[in-house]
């Protein structure tokens, strides 16, 4: 069986030592959450997770959710562990405190949602989905939506949906057909079919707020014509009371590759009486607010994902003993020696490392700069944290998603045969970690967005919020006696990022389909940059550490991970400048017959 103990030691290096957490206090609203209130948050959250969540997740995977004449119900012990859940206020954490929400640094919610992820992802799906359903109402929802609708799905009560795909619908939104006609009374009838619906139907919460985008008639054509609405699964009264069953219902659930205990349905709406959500035709500015909460959680989820495979990894290849080490006998009590004195297994150990840890590095710093743009009171100190989390959100799902996959792989493959097998629990982490390069766009679509709207946003504004401090970094470490030997691979990535970039802003402008061709290696390119800066900085605050007195395991293992990073990691970026630089003409002049 898996086994998961929350990363805790290198949750608190991210958040106090590398991005100072200390001073979330100086922002206003978080005057409260010092160290002293936010570790046993943190301690409670990997208590719920080794001790409620972890036991359920290969259960829930093997029993899955099941669909009878209308009615979803989730796996042996989910109800529970919902409950549970909701009682201990964790639906709340990073919720407005006037809707019953306590408030806290969205940071600190990020740790949490990787626990939760790495314990069980089908699980934290559930209130995942509500969050975002959160952040899109209580970010454009009319104040009488918000106080009708906000305090229930804050506590858990309640849960909520993202209703975009439908059959013949996925990333072109401009498609999609489902219509919304406005009633006498201000609301409208919707009706239309949805697809890849999560938490679209369960037995979790008394009731279901579905947000779903449609077209009122007569609107603009494509996707300047689409609306955003909430359709509750049951009326609401207005004292807050459960009535009457609205015209929505579950048709089917997929039979899916991974995260089986996470219901994905199909939602037919059939008149059902939804309110709008914003302004008419502006839905998807409402959605996407939800949905970039979403791509940073699913990159939450590559990350989660890949720190349990790694755990467990690690586990058996310090146990499993197959043959003697190249350089001679390293346990001659036992008739072999363990794995992990195998160079291989070693590199593959190390390659998970140095991904997961550089990726909880890359999630922390966004998160805490999703702070900054929230509280800061200086308007310009806010707009440059924004633009930041605006340009590394595409990075973040995409590249943590992959990476998310690649790590979660190779625990299979550290395992042998054994990963292949359902016994040690390592293949159900590849099975659930590959939706997450699919859902919240595509991770072709997040290279897309990089390249063809990040990038030239305000004529390269939102580079610069990244490029400035890197080059400002490089410039101050680079022939830096102790750094040197990690600032200079950084330097010489980030000279190719910076060339990439150059060749790719000059010839998208009059040949896109050359920066299609080039984003997705683009982007890898960025992110492994951005990594590099990362580890840069962690090997530096490691040194530092040691150079007080803190010489110990942890320390030394951030700087030899560091040095693993930029030797045998980061030359990637090598290939992916190469592959930008050559142009797209070898895939878009091949012929579509020659296929």
């Amino acid at each position: 069986m898996p086994s998961y103990q929350a990363p805790l030691r290198d949750m608190r290096f991210c958040l106090y030592d590398l991005f100072d957490g200390d001073d979330l206090t100086s922002l206003p609203g978080y005057e409260d959450f010092s160290r002293d209130l936010i570790d046993p948050v943190l301690d409670e959250a990997a208590k719920l997770c080794e001790e409620v969540l972890h036991p359920i997740n290969r259960s829930g995977d093997e029993e899955g959710c099941t669909f009878e004449n209308g009615v979803v119900r989730t796996p042996k012990g989910f109800k529970e562990a919902y409950d549970l859940f909701r009682d201990g206020g964790w639906t709340s954490i990073a919720c407005d405190p006037a809707y019953g929400g306590q408030g806290l640094p969205a940071v600190v919610n990020t740790l949490v949602e990787e626990m939760i992820c790495s314990a069980n992802l089908s699980f934290g799906m559930y209130p995942g989905l509500s969050h975002g359903a959160y952040v899109s109402l209580s970010s454009h929802g009319s104040d009488a939506l918000k106080e009708k609708y906000l305090p229930k799905l804050v506590d858990g009560t309640w849960s909520g949906t993202m209703c975009l795909t439908e059959p013949h619908c996925g990333t072109d939104l401009g498609l999609l057909r489902t219509a919304a006609i406005p009633q006498e009374d201000g609301s409208y009838a919707v009706t239309g079919t949805k697809i890849f619906i999560s938490a679209g139907e369960h037995d979790l919460t008394e009731n279901i707020l579905h947000l779903v985008l449609a077209k009122i008639p007569g609107g603009p054509k494509g996707v300047k014509g689409i609306s955003l609405f909430l359709v509750p699964k049951f009326f609401v009264g207005d004292d807050g009371s459960i009535g009457a069953r609205n015209a929505v219902a579950c048709g089917s659930i997929e039979h899916k590759m991974g995260i089986k205990a996470s219901a994905t349905c199909v939602m037919n709406f059939d008149g059902a009486k939804g309110w709008l959500i914003g302004e008419p035709h502006k839905g998807l500015r409402a959605m996407f607010a939800m949905m970039n909460t979403e791509r940073l959680a699913v990159g939450v989820q590559g990350l989660g994902l890949g720190e349990a495979s790694r755990q467990n990894a690690v586990i058996y290849a310090k146990e499993r003993i197959q043959m003697r080490s190249l350089s001679g006998t390293k346990a001659p009590d036992k008739a072999a020696d363990p794995i992990i004195v195998h160079p291989d297994v070693r590199r593959m150990l190390l390659t998970q490392k140095a991904y997961v840890e550089g990726c909880r590095a890359l999630a922390v710093w966004v998160a805490k700069s999703l702070d900054v743009a929230k509280k800061h009171p200086d308007a310009e100190t806010r707009k440059e944290a924004d633009d930041l989390v605006s340009l590394l959100t595409p990075i973040v799902k995409a590249l943590m998603t992959d990476l998310g996959s690649e790590v979660a792989n190779l625990g299979v493959q550290v395992f042998g045969g054994h990963g292949y097998i359902r016994e040690h629990g390592q293949e159900q982490y590849v099975r659930d970690a590959r939706i997450a390069q699919i859902y919240e766009g595509t991770n072709g679509i997040q290279s897309l967005d990089l390249v063809g709207r990040k990038m030239p946003d305000g004529a390269g504004r939102l580079l610069r919020r990244f490029f400035h401090p890197v080059s400002e970094y490089v410039a101050a470490k680079v022939e830096d006696e102790v750094m040197g030997e990690f600032v200079q691979p950084l330097a010489k990535a980030f000279v190719r990022l910076q060339q990439a970039t150059a060749q790719v802003a000059r010839v998208g402008m009059a040949k896109p389909d050359e920066a299609g061709a080039a984003s997705v290696d683009y982007l890898r390119l960025f992110g492994l940059t951005a990594l590099a800066y990362l580890w840069c900085r962690m090997a530096e605050v490691a040194q530092a550490k040691i150079a007080a007195g803190e010489d110990d395991a942890f320390h030394q293992g951030k700087i030899a991970t560091a040095r693993f990073f930029m030797e045998r990691l980061l030359p990637e970026t090598s290939a992916r400048f190469s592959m930008v630089m050559a142009g797209g003409k070898s895939m878009m002049a091949f012929p579509d017959e020659a296929f």
